[in-house]
């Protein structure tokens, strides 16, 4: 029997990493504070009326330029290297791709996140995923950022679910993504996805997969009434199916929850054929 794939699709800051990535790496190697850096994005976006992601690699570009620091592929992979994650995270992707081999499932990991994907690919966990779906630079003939080459906001999200979903792998890609397909053509239907989340930037994401069959789960850092409330909010108006602390390990309710909904996308999937 085919078996079925079940993507796990991941937010990153605040999901998997306990803070923005910027702030890591990059922050310190220009000089300044997460305070003051994300206070000058947000003033610029506010004062241009501009888009938050756009103006935030701006402020990247500008203030690692004014610092004398040439950004290429290689220099955020060092920035992604220092990025912190969540307890159990290491070893969380191939726990559960090990628990989907025993019931029968492939399981697949993605991205999709509004941080950049060049940090990201430099993390120790880079290689679990099937596709990073993230912001990125262009760069020149020297290999330094030169332009935005992708942004992602809360809304642009929602594209890379449909890119998943008919099994696209291409971030340029517009034409697949909006041509008609039979749902039993899709290589992963709604219903098998969980996507995780922490904040008011997934909320589209996690709508879409809860309304079309699929689990949204709401993660939160334990540390932080504020981002307990927030996941607790979302929980109350409907946009996840569950939330959990930000705990990825094997005794913890994140492994235990996703281990129950493989199940029920295994049971369903099952059914069908009867």
């Amino acid at each position: 029997m085919k078996r079925p794939i079940v993507a796990l699709i991941y937010d990153f800051d605040g999901t998997l990493s306990p803070g923005n990535m910027q702030e890591f790496g990059f922050i310190q190697a220009i000089d300044t504070t997460a305070e003051r850096f994300w206070q000058m994005s947000d003033d610029l976006a506010i004062g241009q009326d501009a888009s938050n992601i756009l103006s935030y690699m701006k402020m990247m570009f500008d203030e690692a330029r004014n610092k004398g620091i040439r950004l290429k592929k290689a220099d955020f992979y060092n920035f992604g290297r220092k990025v912190k994650l969540f307890p159990g995270v290491m070893d969380w992707f191939k726990r559960v791709r090990e628990y989907g081999e025993q019931k029968g499932v492939i399981i697949e990991h993605y991205i999709n996140s509004s941080g950049l994907a060049e940090i990201i690919e430099g993390t120790p966990i880079a290689e679990e995923f099937k596709k990073i779906y993230a912001c990125s630079f262009i760069y020149d003939e020297n290999g330094e950022a030169i332009w935005p080459g992708v942004a992602v906001d809360y809304t642009a999200k929602t594209q890379y679910l449909f890119k998943i979903n008919k099994g696209i792998f291409s971030m340029r890609d517009t034409n697949l993504v909006n041509e008609s397909q039979a749902e039993d053509k899709k290589r992963v239907p709604f219903p098998h996805m969980i996507y995780f989340g922490d904040g008011d930037t997934d909320v589209p994401c996690m709508k879409i997969v809860k309304m079309w069959g699929g689990h949204s789960i709401g993660v939160y850092n334990s540390e932080s009434e504020k981002k307990k409330a927030a996941a607790k909010k979302l929980l109350r108006e409907g946009r996840v199916n569950f939330i959990t602390p930000a705990d990825y390990t094997a005794e913890s309710r994140t492994f235990a929850l996703t281990c129950a909904i493989i199940d029920k996308i295994k049971a369903d999937y099952d059914l069908k054929a009867f």
